[in-house]
């Protein structure tokens, strides 16, 4: 749920925005409203803001003075929409190194107001997805990215089809295998090893390989040897399109993204 502060000087304007708006069905609450920019920069210092709505034209500090002043701060990011009239809306679109959100007409049309915040929205998910994944490798080993052990738990034990195909992943990640090759091997049927190894891990063999394969090409981004299209031969992806689709479904993001956060070097 994001949390909201709304900056602005009017009370009819500040309250219809607090009091009216259903903010619950955008997923949003409001944390606090401030009638100046000085007294909304206080609030952003005191909690964590998600998205700040604040109006341009105010006394003691103007709606732009303050985003500017939080950018000079150690704060939270956050995302902004400003709030402007007509006399003031080409100064509004100046301030686009402020990296403002959106621009939204006085009065506030609520239409516009839940479409401009369903983009937000899905951009912060996105950047908090992201930045769960960073902070998780950052501080996990590469092996630890997910408890590959617990697969091998008395349920696999007792049946030796489904702890052969976890072995083959395993071992094989990285050459071309699947649950068909591996049952024929096995000399048992697909469909019969398909629903055992479902039943037992609650996963299809191909999620457990694709998964397994992503956390060893993390690994690889990160030590910065490789190139990218090394990294998806190197675990078993013959095609680079497919791994970049593969790895930011696991991920949230693409592997450029990836290693250029960690610090690597960014090979295409």
């Amino acid at each position: 749920m994001l949390k909201v502060l709304i900056v602005e000087d009017e009370e009819i304007i500040r309250k219809g925005l607090v009091y009216t708006i259903d903010w619950l069905s955008m997923n949003c609450m409001v944390a606090g409203a401030a009638e100046n920019g000085k007294e909304g920069l206080a609030m952003l210092q005191q909690q964590d803001i998600d998205l700040v709505i604040a109006d341009i034209i105010m006394p003691e500090m103007t709606g732009i003075e303050m985003l500017e002043a939080a950018q000079q701060l150690d704060l939270n990011p956050f995302k902004s929409i400003i709030l402007t009239s007509y006399a003031d809306f080409e100064y509004a679109r100046k301030a686009v190194h402020l990296q403002v959100s959106d621009y939204l007409l006085k009065p506030v049309d609520e239409e516009e107001l839940k479409n401009a915040i369903a983009k937000i929205q899905e951009s912060v998910e996105k950047n908090k997805a992201y930045s769960n994944v960073v902070s998780f490798t950052q501080n996990k080993d590469m092996e630890q990215l997910f408890d590959w052990d617990s697969y091998f738990n008395q349920d696999t034990r007792n049946n030796s089809y489904v702890l052969q195909a976890l072995y083959k992943i395993r071992d094989h990640y990285n050459e071309k295998i699947s649950i068909e090759s591996i049952a024929e091997e096995l000399q048992v049927s697909t469909s019969y090893l398909s629903r055992k190894f479902k039943e037992t891990t609650s996963q299809t063999f191909l999620e457990l390989l694709m998964r397994y394969r992503i956390q060893k090409a993390i690994g690889l981004l990160k030590s910065g040897k490789y190139r990218i299209y090394e990294v998806a031969d190197l675990t078993g992806f013959s095609d680079y399109k497919h791994f970049c689709v593969v790895f930011k479904k696991y991920t949230d993001t693409v592997p450029t993204k990836f290693i250029k956060h960690n610090g690597c070097i960014i090979c295409r």
